[in-house]
């Protein structure tokens, strides 16, 4: 076999044994000072045999409980005695993967080859980040905000309703909606209320990010037929691949005495 060969059936073996649970065969093929930098912390990587054998007996539980492990794609590039490795794998459970059917882990390694023969001096595990910095979103839902100025005083139902879940729960003035049906019913009344364009206005917004998640909070401005309302508003966003969606809004007046 040629070098790239040797190496792609050490880590498809690799592969294989993390998958049995096969904690020895999952040993075979490392160096001594293998450094890993896992997906837990530590931040700064797991060092030495010992530390990287005691990382997998907690994944092996994880897989029992029916989580995938699987190797997808596999590169290979090999020098005299220096060679490097990436992949992509299915790891992850059926829930996760019904969520993000995307979902890879990604795996870099790297080799030596030592009195003949390969051996792993280092594994890079990991799975890409989709946190959305706090600036990103408020920009993303600034512009949700204001698409909905644009559909409403262009009277465009379809615009209004882009941006709004299938499973949207929205508790409007004057009741509660669930699904994106429901809630285009209560716009397209809306829009049918006046004869004359509406205007919608968010001047301001406070917004809180985790995840792919945020959530938005504002004084709403309505005009129709020249009289202007206010209310409070309470909304919260889903990103996903196709731009942010809101799941849940609250609107509200305060209460009179």
């Amino acid at each position: 076999m040629t070098d790239e060969q040797e190496i792609r059936t050490l880590i498809e073996n690799w592969v294989t044994a993390v998958r049995a649970g096969d904690l020895d065969m999952v040993l075979a093929d490392h160096a001594d000072d293998i450094v890993m930098y896992d997906v837990p912390p530590p931040y700064d990587g797991v060092r030495g045999m010992d530390a990287y054998r005691e990382t997998w007996p907690g994944f092996f539980e994880w897989q029992k409980a029916g989580a995938s492990f699987a190797l997808e794609s596999l590169d290979v590039a090999a020098g005299a005695d220096v060679a490097f490795a990436f992949a992509l794998l299915r790891c992850g459970t059926a829930e996760e993967f019904e969520a993000n059917p995307a979902l890879r882990l990604r795996l870099t390694i790297g080799l030596r080859k030592l009195d003949g023969r390969w051996v792993v001096t280092h594994e890079h595990h990991s799975f890409p980040h989709d946190d959305v910095p706090p600036a990103v979103a408020s920009d993303e839902i600034r512009g949700v905000l204001d698409g909905w100025s644009v559909g409403t005083a262009a009277g465009d139902l379809e615009a209004l309703m882009e941006p709004v879940a299938e499973d949207v729960v929205s508790y409007e003035i004057d009741g509660n909606y669930t699904g994106k049906a429901a809630v285009r019913s209560v716009c397209a009344a809306g829009l049918d209320s006046s004869p004359n364009p509406i205007s919608f206005v968010v001047p301001d917004f406070g917004l809180t990010v985790g995840g792919t998640l945020a959530v938005a909070w504002s004084n709403d401005h309505v005009t129709a037929d020249d009289v202007e309302t206010t209310y409070r508003a309470t909304r919260v966003f889903r990103k996903t691949a196709d731009g942010w969606r809101m799941v849940h809004q609250h609107l509200s007046y305060p209460a009179r005495a």
